[in-house]
């Protein structure tokens, strides 16, 4: 698939909230793992902001990125925290270099091999709603180029996030949504965890037993999440099947 292909699919995939399988949840993981097939990124997170404005992980391409994140929040500080709180973008096109400024993120950014970050907010009408990060192991800026793709990027998938139903979202309507789809993560991250107690694996090979069980049946995530929490979808069914009934 050429890339103007992908990227239009992309962007369809984004804000399609009309579509019968659309699904809060998917949106990050899809617009995380296109940041790095689209982008000069290595990696990615999405982060939303709850009613108190604490920062929450929606989504990351891996577990190195969601411990930078996590970290970003405990201590308050760091480029994410600092672009959700001025709704504007931040580049660290060499971490090495704000060891001063923020000692522990860049300690954990180089031994997992990152040398630079950039932050891209998500925002409704000026209304902040959270962040994009993008991670690159070499140092250097991010193309312009690509800097104007992933606030696009980011702008979509928010547009898509606040628009679900078919009114608008306003004022309390914002957090009101935001507060769903922070309950529907917490959801997500309790039928992980019980997935990779089941099988006997990590949390992220879960996620990908999970991602692909949902994919190959066109189901909702967050349907699926909810129904393995409530033991209404049997545990092995993820765990140990993949393919579909009958399938070669």
């Amino acid at each position: 698939m050429n890339r103007e292909r992908q990227l239009a699919q992309t962007f369809v995939a984004l804000s399609d909230t009309y579509a019968a399988e659309f699904d809060p949840l998917g949106v990050f993981h899809r617009l995380v793992h296109a940041c790095t097939a689209l982008l000069d990124a290595d990696a990615a997170a999405v982060m939303i902001g709850d009613a108190r404005g604490s920062l929450k992980t929606m989504a990351t391409t891996d577990e190195d990125a969601a411990f930078i994140e996590l970290l970003q929040v405990q201590t308050g500080q760091g480029p994410c925290m600092e672009c959700y709180r001025t709704a504007r973008p931040m580049a660290v096109p060499d971490i090495a270099t704000e060891y001063t400024r923020w000692p522990k993120l860049v300690g954990v950014m180089l031994e997992t091999g990152y040398g630079a970050l950039q932050a891209v907010p998500m925002q409704l009408h000026d209304r902040p709603v959270g962040v994009l990060t993008l991670l690159r192991g070499s140092t250097g800026r991010l193309p312009d180029n690509d800097m104007h793709l992933a606030q696009a990027l980011a702008d979509s998938a928010t547009l898509g996030l606040m628009h679900w139903s078919t009114e608008p979202a306003r004022g309390d309507d914002v957090i009101t949504r935001v507060q769903s789809i922070i309950a529907a993560k917490a959801t997500l991250d309790i039928a992980k965890g019980m997935l990779a107690q089941h099988a006997d694996v990590g949390v992220g090979e879960a996620a990908r037993l999970l991602h692909a069980y949902v994919t190959l049946r066109r189901l909702r995530l967050t349907d699926t999440a909810h129904a393995l929490v409530t033991r209404e979808l049997d545990l092995s069914e993820v765990a140990q099947g993949q393919r579909l009934p009958g399938a070669p």
